[in-house]
């Protein structure tokens, strides 16, 4: 919903229109504001559902500014029969809206970025706890013997559980510095199940490290670092 607002002979006119979301419809609410001569637009942050409408509008000569729903709630003066859009139009025009921080669109970009690693780096954790329960089902204590279990040596012992080898020896032996209690540690009852859940949870840690290293962290490298340089 819009509300265009404007003096016309001293008089306040104001005019409604509701449009879609599509690229069509907010393309069309932007040349509709233009026909009007609008200058200044006041938008309520929804969540993120406000993103789209805003980057469309930024592409023209609109001033933009970003308002923060609870603070135009709580102006005094407000009746819930009056319309959204119209109040905010209302409050633009006297000067009542105080903007929100929108960041320019590279920090925007960035901000998605770390968000997304930090997601892939809580999803990559709920995997190696998943991949510790699964150990500690077939009574393998590795957790309990070293402080990494998806290390060097602790991704060669699971590999290998994996592959079908038993013995706590053979096991122990592929530790890098194997301490005196993992050879009782890494005595167990693995199944095939065990096996399949363990290969199911190191692919998804493996996708995930690569997303988070290879992908993010590369693409953060090279697009910001780079330009920052330049």
């Amino acid at each position: 919903m819009a509300c265009q607002r404007h003096m016309a002979n001293g008089t306040v006119k104001r005019e409604g229109r509701t449009f879609g979301t599509t690229t069509k419809d907010l393309l069309a609410l932007s040349e509709w504001l233009a026909s009007q001569q609008c200058t200044h637009i006041a938008m309520e942050a929804t969540g993120v559902y406000w993103q789209p409408v805003w980057h469309v509008l930024s592409d023209d000569d609109f001033t933009l500014v970003l308002v923060n729903a609870g603070h135009v709630e709580n102006v005094a003066g407000r009746k819930t029969d009056v319309n959204d859009a119209t109040w905010l139009a209302d409050l633009m025009a006297h000067g009542l809206i105080r903007g929100s921080f929108v960041p320019d669109a590279q920090t925007q970009e960035l901000r998605g970025l770390l968000r997304t690693r930090k997601q892939f780096v809580r999803e990559r954790s709920s995997h190696v706890q998943r991949l510790q329960k699964t150990l500690e089902d077939a009574n393998i204590k590795l957790d309990s013997v070293i402080s990494d279990i998806i290390g060097l040596s602790g991704r060669a012992m699971i590999g290998a559980l994996i592959a079908g080898e038993s013995d706590p020896d053979t096991l122990a032996a592929l530790a890098h510095r194997p301490p005196a209690a993992l050879r009782e540690a890494l005595r167990g009852r693995v199944t095939d199940h065990h096996r399949f859940l363990l290969q199911l949870h190191l692919q998804h840690i493996d996708a995930l490290d690569t997303d988070i290293t290879a992908e993010c962290l590369g693409r953060f490298r090279h697009r910001y670092l780079c330009a920052g340089a330049a």
